[in-house]
């Protein structure tokens, strides 16, 4: 409690200076030293969605203007305070050491793991166990997006989940018409309708309880794990973004990304405002 003795009355605070002081430190921490955690960058797929072009380059070496994917994601990644990288690779992962080097031209460390068999989407994390002893990030070579890295990262710590993905919406329009049945007798048509659905980004904060679920040297997929949580009703959340998402590895998103001006300060690839 707090007085004013000169004025002759007594002045109620509801928290001291002591107590104003850690709230704004607290605040400053969140903001900043929230999103200081390892990430790994999965860049061991073959890119068959944008062949011929990946016959030559892995696809996080696909160019978005003059830049390499790669290169953009890892920027982002140092930019939201991310200073430890892990990346997988495996087809033409020689080529991807050779460009991203040991990550010391932007002012992080890069580690590599080399698959000399493909292990899926997350089979790459077993090579990862001693490492990743605390939660981490995983996230797609090819992802371009603004996604604030703090709020993701504050979210899945403050839950009991051990895994939360990055989700966004995407709407799928159909080629065909769809019709609805029951015992034979159309009951409904819609002529080539958009579907909307709440997608996965390609972007995981992850708890390392989950590598105990990851076999070791055979091919393991996301989509493994998550039917292999739900059927065992393990926790599992998303944190909706609404803002930038393009996944490189399909032919659309990677035209889109060139007609984007990828600055490094600019509002599409910069941190996000908390």
């Amino acid at each position: 409690m707090q007085t004013n003795e000169d004025a002759g009355m007594v002045l109620l605070l509801p928290f001291s200076p002591r107590s104003i002081s850690r709230f704004f430190f607290e605040a400053y921490f969140f903001e900043y030293m929230e999103v200081q955690m390892k990430a790994v960058v999965q860049c061991g797929g073959r890119g068959t969605r944008l062949r011929p072009h990946t016959s030559i380059l892995p696809k996080p070496l696909m160019p978005i203007g003059a830049r390499p994917v790669l290169e953009l994601v890892l920027k982002w990644l140092r930019r939201n305070g991310i200073g430890e990288v892990f990346v997988t690779t495996g087809y033409l992962g020689h080529l991807i050491r050779s460009v991203c080097g040991d990550g010391s031209q932007w002012n992080m460390q890069i580690t590599y793991t080399q698959e000399l068999e493909p292990l899926g989407t997350i089979g790459p994390l077993s090579l990862l166990r001693e490492q990743l002893n605390e939660p981490f990030l995983v996230l797609n070579g090819d992802v371009l997006t603004d996604l604030n890295l703090n709020q993701l990262i504050h979210n899945h710590r403050k839950s009991d989940a051990n895994i939360t993905i990055g989700t966004s919406v995407r709407s799928t329009k159909m080629d065909f018409g769809v019709i609805d049945e029951i015992d034979g007798r159309v009951t409904g048509f819609r002529e080539k309708p958009e579907l909307t659905n709440l997608v996965s980004m390609g972007i995981y904060c992850m708890n390392p309880v989950v590598l105990e679920r990851i076999p070791s040297g055979v091919p393991f997929g996301f989509d493994d794990l998550m039917f292999q949580m739900l059927e065992e009703e393990a926790r599992v959340n998303v944190f909706k973004h609404t803002g930038l998402w393009l996944d490189i590895g399909r032919v659309e998103d990677f035209l889109k990304a060139q007609d984007i001006a990828w600055d490094e300060q600019s509002s599409a690839f910069a941190t996000a405002a908390a």
